[in-house]
């Protein structure tokens, strides 16, 4: 009889953890034991708490999805939190997994870690070839540490720890609070307040020209579940939509508009700063791996975001 696998989802009560829970649970999963680790589990940025999480559950397999994040205005004004935070997060975990044994960790990174001054679209190459943005050097670096101790790890003692690299993630679960949610739970909940309040007007902060790329998360468990039982290489791989699936942000804007039936007018606050102007990938490897894989298109997985975020109003993260 083959061993079980027992895999731990850190950051299992997040955005992907409670995606890659729907799926499992909705696909099955045999052979498998699967543990959803919340903050309530023990404090990740403790060594000593780390240690009695893996002791506890004695995991074959982790995916490492735990991570102090925030939206763009969040990261401008919590820069050192962001990047200890993370380095000691993402340390305890690694460090822990090899002490116990751990036959493979997957890991989460991010596309905005990717250097500022860059040739679109990047790829995995090119994750360490100049500093990041200003706005989340400190998330950034944190981040980027995950791959430099990842392949550190296998050259020196063989572990088998890669990463994967999402675009925008957003869906059900995901984080709602106006001070620290990413764009797209940004725009549903405040879009929700205006209609809340009558108001027949829709602010959006920024030009809403960037362009970004995003992803489901139910499509990116699905994704990751692969890679935790397919994908073999210490390099990491991004799991983004296809490059012509970028969208601007005004685009998404009319999206939760359309999704609400919203009958007012959208205004853009030039006044606030956009970020990044663009962070676009390519999904080439991926797509060698899993060529006919069919993303969520974006307007369904916007409706679908916005009537989990409406059913759920009272336990939702706001």
């Amino acid at each position: 009889m083959p061993e079980k696998k027992v895999i731990i989802v850190t950051g299992g009560s997040g955005l992907v953890g409670k995606a890659i829970e729907t799926i499992v649970t909705a696909e099955g999963s045999e052979g498998e034991k699967w543990i959803f680790l919340s903050s309530q589990d023990g404090d990740l940025c403790d060594y000593k708490a780390t240690e009695a999480i893996f002791k506890k559950h004695e995991p074959t397999h982790v995916i490492h999805l735990a991570a102090m994040v925030g939206g763009l205005f969040h990261n401008l004004s919590h820069k050192l939190d962001f990047l200890l935070n993370n380095l000691r997060i993402n340390d305890n975990v690694l460090q822990l997994s090899f002490e116990t044994g751990v036959k493979k960790v997957v890991s989460c990174l991010s596309a905005c870690t990717f250097p500022d001054k860059i040739s679109y679209p990047i790829d995995e190459t090119m994750l360490h070839d100049g500093p990041p943005h200003p706005s989340n050097f400190g998330y950034s670096y944190a981040k980027r540490f995950i791959d430099v101790a990842n392949h550190a790890y296998n050259e020196q003692h063989g572990c088998m720890f890669t990463s994967v690299i999402p675009c925008n993630v957003f869906g059900p679960h995901d984080n709602f609070n106006l001070e620290s949610s990413h764009v797209i739970p940004g725009l549903i909940r405040k879009l929700y307040n205006a209609i809340e309040k009558g108001d027949d007007k829709f602010r959006v902060l920024g030009s809403g020209t960037p362009l970004r790329q995003f992803i489901y998360s139910l499509d990116l468990a699905k994704l990751i579940i692969w890679v935790l039982r397919n994908y073999e290489e210490i390099d990491p791989i991004f799991l983004c939509v296809d490059e012509q699936a970028e969208v601007t942000i005004k685009q998404v804007a009319e999206e939760v508009v359309k999704s609400f039936n919203f009958k007012g007018d959208i205004v853009f606050d030039t006044t606030k700063p956009d970020g990044q102007y663009k962070k676009t990938a390519s999904n080439t490897k991926l797509r060698n791996y899993l060529p006919d894989f069919q993303f969520t298109p974006f307007d369904i997985a916007v409706k679908e975001t916005m009537e989990w975020f409406k059913a759920n109003y009272k336990t939702a993260r706001l």
